[in-house]
């Protein structure tokens, strides 16, 4: 039945869900059908075409600080059940899996409260007509938000927090393999919250195929896509159908690029620390280590010495940085690729396949590929997990050139003795976002999103706020 907020399978029909540390069941899920999305997507179109939500900004600011607060409280259990079905190491819920994408619904209640909605252009008189004119930024409408599974709170709160504080509704669709994380948002709102029936719908599904049929439905305005570039191009060319807007954040194969004046130790092993946090799971995760020619053996060496006492381990321990991938499904494509390095005539300096005292679940060893070229399909496309490609450069022009040399542009990062240089290299990168000797870009604040196939728009920020506003100029005569 469907209560306006939250969606669940009207037949009863469930889906289950699985632990990846150990692969064994750990409960289950609404399973819903195209019944179901079709229901929440009316629920939507009519909270925003006849409640108030779309006009109301004050009670929009307080909704979205209640669900902040809603969260803080549940905070506990969240993060057990964040471990346990994304297989997230306990220490990364302290920030980008739980307590920061929480914190940041405040970020966005500010913005909302402070905001300028309107702007006087003052009076023209454009062919002679006296006019008064104004600017007005108004919310898109429904939007349909799809969203993936490797950092779930972060992507679905990213999503829901600026398309609420712009009047938007939401109809979100979770990845089948965390349906609970957007489940909870929905018991949430619905039992703690003042959001008006309708204005968020959660609709939980084994089937892949409603996102297209959210994506087609001409009663969705926007639609919002985190996921891979190919599933993006598919949503782009649906949306084209109803000329619907997209924001689209897609894959990455993003370059760590070490200059010959840094130090080689602390970086390498910087780059091994954040090319195996949470096995590799994210799109802006650097995995293509650019060193300098002369001494790629010696980073070699360093980088896989780092990458074996990196794990992976039991998410449950507050020390673990890389736990199991999320699925058998994604394992098994890991293990395609990492077949392929092979196959390409790489080989592995660490790692390289399952590791031997873990028989359950789905885990993947760190993994540092040595002896390919950035042509290799291996450094050219995404692999989500936990592997590492060594590439090496003859300086900073030719390490700009090989970074630059792909179909994607998300995220970057460069390390350099001298701040200055390594700035010049940054500014150069056609990325999203780059680090210069480890900056953290991330925070509520900061647009996120590619160039390139890495995505269209950006997301958080007064940018990702705006993605979700439409633009309307107002003439009145005089």
């Amino acid at each position: 039945m469907l209560d306006g907020r939250t969606c669940a399978a009207r037949d009863g029909g469930t889906f289950a869900t699985l632990d990846p540390a150990t692969g064994e069941t750990l409960g289950h899920a609404a399973d819903a059908t195209a019944a179901d999305l079709d229901d929440a997507v009316g629920a939507a179109r009519r909270a925003f075409d006849a409640s108030a939500w779309a006009t109301d900004v004050p009670l929009r600011v307080r909704c979205l600080r209640q669900l902040r607060d809603a969260l803080t409280r549940h905070a506990d259990e969240i993060r057990e059940l964040t471990i346990r079905e994304a297989g997230a190491p306990r220490f990364l819920t302290s920030g980008a899996q739980l307590d920061a994408p929480v914190a940041d619904l405040g970020w966005f209640a500010d913005l909302a409260e402070s905001y300028v909605w309107e702007r006087d252009l003052g009076r023209a008189e454009p062919m002679g007509m006296p006019s008064l004119r104004r600017v007005t930024r108004e919310p898109v409408g429904v939007v349909g938000a799809i969203t993936p599974w490797n950092f779930p709170h972060q992507i679905n709160l990213a999503k829901l927090g600026p398309a609420l504080a712009a009047g938007n509704t939401v109809v979100l669709k979770p990845a089948p393999d965390t349906p609970w994380c957007a489940a909870v948002l929905g018991t949430l709102i619905a039992e703690e919250t003042d959001i008006p029936p309708g204005v968020v719908n959660v609709v939980t599904s084994s089937d892949h195929a409603l996102g297209a049929r959210l994506v087609e439905d001409p009663r969705v305005d926007l639609v919002s896509f985190t996921g891979s570039t190919a599933t993006g191009r598919a949503v782009m060319a649906s949306a084209a159908a109803t000329v619907k807007r997209v924001f689209l954040e897609l894959g990455g194969k993003s370059a760590f690029i070490v200059l010959d004046d840094a130090d080689l130790r602390a970086a390498c092993s910087y780059a091994a620390f954040a090319g195996v946090t949470h096995a590799g799971q994210g799109c802006a995760i650097t995995t293509r280590l650019l060193v300098p020619r002369e001494r790629y053996d010696e980073a070699a060496e360093i980088t896989a010495r780092t990458l074996r006492k990196l794990g992976p381990g039991d998410p449950q321990d507050g020390g673990t940085i890389c736990g199991p991938v999320v699925s058998a499904r994604q394992r098994d494509r890991i293990e395609g690729y990492l077949r392929l390095a092979l196959e390409e005539g790489g080989s592995f300096a660490c790692g390289g396949g399952r590791p031997a005292d873990r028989d359950r679940g789905f885990w993947i060893e760190p993994t540092l590929i040595t002896g390919l070229t950035n042509e290799s399909r291996t450094a050219r496309e995404e692999i989500f997990g936990p592997v590492l490609v060594l590439l090496p450069h003859d300086g900073d022009d030719d390490a700009v050139r090989i970074a630059n040399d792909s179909p994607y542009g998300l995220s970057g990062a460069v390390h350099a003795g001298d701040p200055a240089r390594a700035r010049a290299v940054a500014a150069r990168l056609r990325t999203g976002t780059v680090s210069v000797n480890g900056g953290v870009w991330y925070g509520a604040d900061v647009p996120f999103g590619g160039y390139k196939q890495s995505g269209v728009g950006r997301e958080m920020g007064v940018a990702g706020f705006e993605e979700y506003l439409e633009t309307k100029a107002i003439a009145e005569g005089i």
